[in-house]
């Protein structure tokens, strides 16, 4: 039974990320965190139809990834609750410090 979950979830998630990336983006309106420059490299975030999300480098903007709204929720949750932030390198101060 659970196996069988296990299917269908993998089968539903398959199917969403195949829709996701079906969307034609080439009209999307991409979004930078303000303050950044034009020449400045960057994340950009375009809203995407269901409340999906595209996200991608102002360096590389033909590399696009697409999250579902579930998936962006739980990334911004997770950067909320410090899940990303880098750990300094043993012996080293933190981004920025000497």
């Amino acid at each position: 039974m659970a196996e069988e979950v296990n299917e269908d979830v993998k089968a539903r998630k398959e199917r969403e990320r195949d829709e996701l990336y079906a969307l034609d983006i080439s009209g999307a309106e991409w979004h930078s965190a303000p303050g950044t420059e034009e020449h400045e490299e960057r994340v950009e975030i375009a809203d995407l139809p269901g409340g999906a999300v595209a996200m991608r480098s102002s360096l590389d903007p033909d590399t696009v990834l697409r999250y579902t709204e579930a998936e962006w929720r739980a990334f911004v949750l997770g950067a909320r609750d410090g899940e990303f932030d880098l750990e300094p390198a043993p012996g080293k101060g933190t981004a920025g410090q000497q």
